[in-house]
């Protein structure tokens, strides 16, 4: 009988023993799930701050080259414009020393989409030189596909479904690029009047009038 309450009494010791040591598992487990939680919050909070690094850096490149090209640097003396375009290159050199990489999780679908998406937008970029009126109407209907607000413009509908296909951080991508050729295009108009109004004055000069 004392064998059996000895018994007993380990049964009862092992039983209690093996919960103790599964409600440990299970608050470790919980512990490690809450570390985890933390740290997805701080990757995405680096993935964010990165993609704003990396719209800081388009932005700058974008900012210097638009005083290089502008009307203001054209106003001045050579002496003076060729300091400032020594400065704006060393500027631009410096910038393009940082390189920032956020990759993009794509499954096959959005891949597909962002193949056509850029094919379509570097179609528009070759024809710019040969009908740049033409190309900006187009790259204006493809950015009124990336916005969500009504667009004063036609919306290229068959470009907003395979943007609405691309993965979001793409999509975003997409429309900067879009806004950058559209300024670009702006700008070279903007500097071929400026270059024809000279070209008219300098003629009139010649002739005395």
């Amino acid at each position: 009988m004392a064998q059996a309450k000895i018994h007993q009494a380990k049964m009862t010791e092992a039983a209690n023993g093996k919960f103790s040591r599964s409600m440990s598992m299970a608050d470790r487990s919980g512990r490690l799930l809450e570390s985890l939680d933390q740290l997805e919050t701080r990757v995405e909070a680096l993935r964010e701050a990165a993609t704003s690094m990396e719209q800081e850096r388009e932005c700058l490149l974008d900012m210097i080259q638009s005083i290089k090209n502008s009307e203001e640097m054209r106003s001045i003396c050579d002496g003076e414009r060729e300091e400032l375009s020594l400065t704006a290159n060393r500027l631009l050199g410096r910038t393009l020393t940082v390189e920032i990489s956020v990759e993009i999780i794509r499954n096959s679908t959005q891949e597909d989409a962002l193949r056509k998406a850029t094919s379509l937008i570097d179609e528009l970029v070759a024809k710019l030189l040969d009908d740049m009126g033409g190309a900006r109407k187009c790259l204006m209907a493809l950015h009124a596909a990336c916005v969500t607000e009504a667009p004063p413009v036609p919306i290229d509908t068959k470009f907003q479904t395979i943007v609405i296909t691309c993965a979001l951080e793409d999509q975003k991508k997409i429309k900067r690029r879009l806004e950058t050729l559209i300024r670009n295009v702006d700008n070279a108009e903007k500097n071929i009047k400026i270059m024809d109004h000279q070209k008219v004055d300098d003629l009139n000069s010649a002739n005395g009038k």
